[in-house]
């Protein structure tokens, strides 16, 4: 891998390492400060909404709720800092600049859980559930082999694609209708408009677009009148987290079962997340780094619930970030764990940070969530795109993709089981990729090598060969040495 100098991409002195590792990057504690805050303020709003919903769905009062949210911050910074500086005697972390948080993907099961049994039983089978991806979590690392560069960035792709909708509800905010009240849109845009503006600035002003956009549109919004700090005063200053505070865990076998499910879905999400960001840093990504990756994820679900929270995943929101703002270093990311744990502890300092409006999230968010999109699109162009099977490949897991995202309800007539593992299309893409990726690979094996494409024949031999198409047995970490994407 090609040795990453000090500057624009990769601001600060690099660590002796820096030539095989980009993401052990060293930068200067300032440079740490505002990065991590900056990772913050893009996850936050993302991270307190688990809490909010489904303590709504178990009838908490608000107190009850802000003692959830605090619970899960603080779990999120101890997850964030486990996979970003790692337990390596115990395998634990990946070491990559990864944000972990509590994941929506089981937020639907565990609203229904919430509103029949109570919270006691949600915790139960997120216990359950977390021991359960824990003990599976060796047999994940080998999928390493079905992720080559066309799997990689189809995935990613949708990753980026599938969080969309989530910008556009925070700029909407909950405007009857899904149509934004005209000083939200105004806020959104303008945001938007400004965060692409200081992307042209040289220095700090591109580098911490993000974080400046934040502050100024909250700002703007505080002067017209649409920022609410009322709540940030309420409650108490400093709490220590009272494990199982709603009560003892409750085990029932039907909840277990269906959190059991949707942990594959989890794990699935962070295997494709963990190769996601590895191909923006640029970092070599191999089975065991994946499965010390998932592993660790893996614990902290299991811990959530003695926390009062819920099973965590990797914010792909933050790949973003990390693509656009071209600061890899993972280091950068801790810091933002450590922000949350404070955060955690100091339960005012979060509902200061909750006090920014939604439809200002959503402008940043429209840029972030893009530059994911863009990101796994850059590592498709990798492949040999003249090639019909991976066109047909990429086409087919976009639909499996897109398909729960522009029709909610179209898996609703299945099984619960299947419809909760259904309706992530991160799942349904990732499916859909690694199985079309080995089925195609076992028929270029029976046909022998491929045709060479039309205008590159070399009747006398190989020397004009067109170039094999990744297969399933291509190592994901096969292309490291490319750019950090964005």
């Amino acid at each position: 891998m090609p040795n990453h100098p000090s500057g624009p991409d990769a601001p600060g002195v690099p660590s002796p390492r820096t030539e095989e590792r980009p993401e052990d990057h060293r930068l200067g504690v300032g440079q740490y400060l505002v990065g991590g805050l900056q990772h913050l303020l893009t996850m936050y709003a993302g991270l307190i909404t688990p809490p909010l919903i489904i303590g709504t769905a178990a009838g908490l009062d608000a107190s009850g709720t802000a003692t959830m949210i605090a619970a899960t911050t603080l779990l999120a910074g101890l997850a964030t800092l486990l996979q970003t500086l790692g337990v390596m005697p115990l395998r634990l972390g990946s070491q990559l600049p990864i944000v972990v948080g509590a994941t929506f993907v089981p937020v639907g099961a565990m609203e229904s859980i919430a509103a029949t049994d109570g919270l006691p039983t949600v915790f139960g089978a997120s216990l359950a559930a977390g021991l359960f991806a824990l003990v599976i979590t060796p047999f994940f690392g080998s999928l390493v082999r079905f992720f080559p560069p066309i799997v990689t960035g189809t995935i990613v792709t949708v990753i980026g694609l599938s969080l969309f909708p989530v910008a556009i509800g925070w700029i909407v905010d909950g405007a009857p209708g899904g149509t934004p009240a005209t000083a939200d849109l105004a806020l959104g845009l303008g945001t938007l408009a400004l965060v692409l503006g200081l992307n042209r600035a040289p220095g700090v002003l591109g580098r911490f677009a993000i974080l400046i956009g934040l502050v100024a549109g909250t700002a703007v919004a505080a002067a017209l009148g649409r920022t609410d700090f009322s709540g940030v005063g309420s409650g108490p200053a400093f709490a220590l987290p009272e494990p199982f505070h709603y009560g003892p865990p409750a085990f029932d076998p039907a909840a277990i079962v269906t959190m059991c499910i949707v942990m594959l879905v989890v794990l699935t999400e962070g295997t494709a997340n963990i190769m996601g960001v590895g191909a923006v840093v640029g970092a070599r990504v191999d089975r065991r780094r994946i499965s010390d990756g998932i592993r660790g994820g893996a614990l902290a679900s299991m811990l959530a619930p003695m926390l009062n929270t819920f099973p965590v995943s990797s914010f792909a929101q933050n790949i973003g970030l990390v693509a656009m703002t071209r600061v890899r270093s993972r280091f950068v990311v801790a810091w933002a764990g450590g922000l949350l744990v404070l955060l955690g502890l100091f339960p005012v300092l979060g509902r200061l940070v909750a006090a920014i409006p939604m439809p200002v999230l959503g402008g940043a968010g429209l840029v972030l969530f893009g530059t994911v999109a863009a990101s796994g699109v850059k590592t498709i162009a990798e492949a040999d795109l003249t090639d019909q099977l991976n066109l047909v490949l990429v086409g087919a897991s976009l639909a499996a993709g897109l398909t729960p995202l522009l029709f909610p309800h179209f898996y609703e007539g299945l099984p619960g089981w299947a419809a909760t593992v259904l309706h992530s299309g991160i799942v349904g893409a990732s499916a859909v990729a690694i199985g079309l990726n080995v089925l195609f690979t076992l028929g270029r094996g029976r046909r022998g090598p491929e045709t060479p494409a039309a205008g590159g024949e070399d009747p006398g031999g190989g020397a004009a060969e067109a170039p094999p198409a990744p297969s399933a047995a291509t190592p994901a970490s096969a292309p490291s040495a490319r750019s950090q994407g964005g």
